[in-house]
C-alpha cells in the first residue's frame, strides 16, 4: 500500500470547542514520511506540532499537542477523519490554539478530505501492527490492543444518567464503516458541568448546535444514533490511537478516556521502539 496526501488544499473556519475562539485550518498536501503536522500560523515563524503520541502534553477532557512553542489542542475529531480516510501526510495550518469544532463529529473533516480528494504518493506506507497485548488500566477504566488483522474498536461505555446506561459498539473500523457508522457521532455534554467546564477555561465554544447536551432526565438535542455516546467514544480512541501510526489491532476498551488512549498510544510506541 502507498502513502496518500490530499490532492489540493482545502479551508474550513469555526469556533473551538473549548476556546471559544474563531479559527480557521487548511489543510494542505505533505510530502512522504510528513506525517500529519499542525502549524500555528498565528505565532511568529509558524512553529511546528507533529500529530505523534511524544508530543502529548496533556489529555483532559481532549488531547494537546506541544512542541516549543506550537501548541494545539481538541485534535482527536480532525485526527480520526485522517486516519480513517487514509491520509498519511498533511500539514494542518492552524491560526488558533484549537481547531474548529465544527458539528461535534469528525463528518465536516471527512466531507473537507473527500471534497479535497486523495493523491497516492511514491512511498510505502508504514503499518504499526501490535504483536503483543498492551494495557491501560485505572481503577475501574482500562483500554487494551490485541494483535488483529485489520484494525477493530470494541467498546463498552457505562454512564449514571438515566438515558444512557450501559452502552457498546463494536466495529471493524474502515473507511466505510467509519463514514456510515462512526464520523457523525458528537461529542457529549451535561448541563450541570457547564458552570464547572467553563470555570477552567473549556467548553467556551459548546452549544447545542456543536454537543450532545443533556440535563438531569433528558437529550437536549435530537439523536443522531441512540447509543450516540459509545460511538462518539469509538471515534475519540481512533482518533487518539493514530497518533501512534497507522495501527493494525483489536482496541477493547471500558469506560477509557483521552488520558488512557493516549497513555495506551505512548506505550504501542514505546514497545515498537524496544523491539525494533
Amino acid at each position: 500500500m502507498q502513502q496518500t496526501t490530499i490532492a489540493k488544499a482545502i479551508t474550513y473556519t469555526g469556533i473551538g470547542l473549548h476556546s471559544g475562539q474563531d479559527v480557521t485550518i487548511t489543510i494542505k498536501p505533505a510530502p512522504p514520511d510528513t506525517g500529519i503536522v499542525f502549524a500555528r500560523i498565528d505565532l511568529p515563524g509558524a512553529p511546528q506540532v507533529a500529530a505523534t503520541a511524544d508530543n502529548v502534553t496533556n489529555a483532559m477532557r481532549a488531547t494537546t499537542l506541544e512542541k516549543g512553542l506550537a501548541k494545539v489542542f481538541t485534535v482527536e475529531h480532525l485526527l480520526a477523519a485522517f486516519f480513517a480516510m487514509e491520509v498519511d501526510n498533511c500539514l494542518v495550518e492552524i491560526n488558533a490554539v484549537e481547531p474548529p469544532v465544527a458539528d461535534g463529529s469528525s463528518l465536516p473533516f471527512v466531507q473537507m478530505i473527500q471534497e479535497a480528494g486523495l493523491l497516492e504518493q511514491n512511498a510505502s506506507r508504514h503499518l504499526v501492527a501490535v504483536t503483543e497485548t498492551q494495557i491501560v488500566r485505572v481503577n475501574d477504566k482500562f483500554i487494551t490492543i490485541l494483535p488483529y488483522d485489520g484494525f477493530r474498536v470494541t467498546f463498552t461505555s457505562i454512564n449514571s444518567h438515566p438515558m444512557l446506561g450501559v452502552q457498546f459498539g463494536d466495529y471493524e473500523i474502515t473507511r466505510d464503516s467509519f463514514i456510515d457508522e462512526i464520523a457523525s457521532a458528537r461529542t457529549i455534554g451535561f448541563m450541570h458541568e457547564v458552570e464547572h467546564l467553563k470555570s477552567q477555561g473549556l467548553a467556551l465554544g459548546g452549544s447545542l448546535e456543536n454537543a450532545v447536551v443533556y440535563d438531569d432526565t433528558k437529550a437536549l438535542t435530537p439523536l443522531r444514533f441512540p447509543d450516540e455516546l459509545v460511538r462518539h467514544k469509538i471515534l475519540d480512541i481512533i482518533g487518539d490511537l493514530a497518533l501512534a501510526g497507522r495501527i493494525r489491532g483489536h482496541v477493547i476498551a471500558v469506560k477509557s478516556s483521552h488520558a488512557l488512549n493516549t497513555a495506551l498510544a505512548k506505550k504501542i510506541v514505546d514497545h515498537i521502539l524496544v523491539r525494533s
